[in-house]
C-alpha cells in the first residue's frame, strides 16, 4: 500500500505542477466567475468553488507532502555519499537531525570558517566539531568508519 501510494504521490505532484494543469484550473475558475450572474451569485454558487477547492487542496496537502518528503530523504542520501567520497567533514552526515538552534549555531561556524578557509584546501572545523551533541558525532564516527571499510572493498557508485 505504502509504494502505491508513493507512486500515485510521484505522479500526482509531477501532473499538478505542469502548466496545462495551472490553465486548467484557471478555465474553471472563469467559467466559475462567468455563471455567477446566471445563479443571481447564490449561496450554493458560492459554495461549488469554496467546496471544490478546500477538498482539493486537503488532499494536495498530503499527496505533495509525501513527494517531497521522499525527495528529500534521495537528496540526502546524496549527499551523504558526497560527503562520504571526499574530503569533507563525515561528522556532516546526520546534521538535518539537530534541532533549529543548533543548526543555527552550526551554519555560523561553517561560515566563520569558510571566511578564515583562505587558499586551505580543508576547512578547520573543532569548533564545529565541538558544537555538535556527543551521540550524534560519535554516531556519524561509527557510520564513517564503517562506511569508508565498506567503501575500500566496494564502491557501487564508481564509474568504471
Amino acid at each position: 500500500m505504502t509504494h502505491l501510494f508513493a507512486r500515485f504521490a510521484s505522479k500526482t505532484s509531477e501532473w499538478a505542477g505542469k502548466p496545462v494543469i495551472f490553465i486548467l484550473a484557471l478555465c474553471v475558475v472563469i467559467i466559475w466567475a462567468l455563471l455567477g450572474p446566471f445563479f443571481d451569485y447564490s449561496e450554493t454558487w458560492q459554495l461549488i468553488i469554496n467546496t471544490g477547492t478546500t477538498i482539493i487542496t486537503f488532499l494536495m496537502v498530503f499527496v505533495l507532502q509525501n513527494a517531497q518528503t521522499r525527495d528529500t530523504r534521495a537528496i540526502q542520501a546524496k549527499l551523504n555519499e558526497i560527503i562520504l567520497t571526499s574530503h569533507a567533514e563525515n561528522r556532516f552526515i546526520g546534521i538535518e537531525n539537530l534541532d533549529e538552534e543548533e543548526l543555527k549555531h552550526l551554519d555560523e561556524l561553517v561560515a566563520k570558517a569558510a571566511k578564515g578557509r583562505g587558499q586551505t584546501e580543508a576547512c578547520q572545523t573543532t569548533e564545529i566539531a565541538q558544537a555538535m551533541p556527543p551521540p550524534k558525532k560519535a554516531q556519524a564516527r561509527k557510520r564513517s568508519a564503517n562506511a569508508k571499510a565498506s567503501k575500500q572493498k566496494q564502491r557501487p557508485l564508481e564509474k568504471s
